[in-house]
């Protein structure tokens, strides 16, 4: 009897970790993609909190939600300019939750197709801190690197991909 208490325990923890991710994905990583990938900076900062932390650590930098819309809209606005067309794709390494808290883990692969026919791909692993505000999860604390050109496609197939 011990044994079955413990496995119904197991599966309604995993069960009920995988709602939390599917609502995580339906309310961040999907219009996060979409809204990258478009380069809408107002829709894209809009999933992070108020409160955000922001750190490209390749650049060696830390930004708050201010800063990070100024700097995205920038770069949105001159990829636009240019005709620079992108496409991002998230994987998962790690997925830690609870009701209110998620912690994400993984590997971004951004392909960068120029006006010119060319393209280049860039990788990185991203530590996400993730919080429900209101009812809604948000992205509070966001970093990725690089780490000094290490991360490639192997990482980025390794990872699991989105349901």
């Amino acid at each position: 009897m011990r044994y079955l208490i413990l496995a119904l325990f197991f599966v309604t923890a995993i069960k009920a970790n995988g709602q939390v991710q599917n609502e995580i994905d339906k309310q961040v990583w999907k219009p996060f993609i979409e809204a990258y990938n478009r380069h809408r900076s107002e829709e894209f900062l809009a999933l992070h909190s108020k409160d955000l932390i922001r750190s490209p650590r390749d650049a060696k930098q830390v930004l708050n939600w201010e800063q990070y819309l100024k700097e995205t809209k920038a770069s949105d606005k001159q990829d636009i300019e240019e005709k620079i067309k992108r496409v991002l794709e998230l994987r998962f390494t790690e997925r830690l939750d609870n009701s209110i808290q998620a912690i994400e883990v993984g590997v971004y692969k951004s392909t960068y197709q120029f006006a010119n026919g060319t393209s280049q791909v860039f990788y990185g692993r991203f530590h996400v801190a993730l919080k429900k505000e209101k009812g809604f999860w948000k992205i509070v604390v966001d970093t990725d690197s690089s780490e000094n050109n290490t991360i490639g496609e192997k990482d980025f197939l390794a990872a699991k991909p989105m349901k």
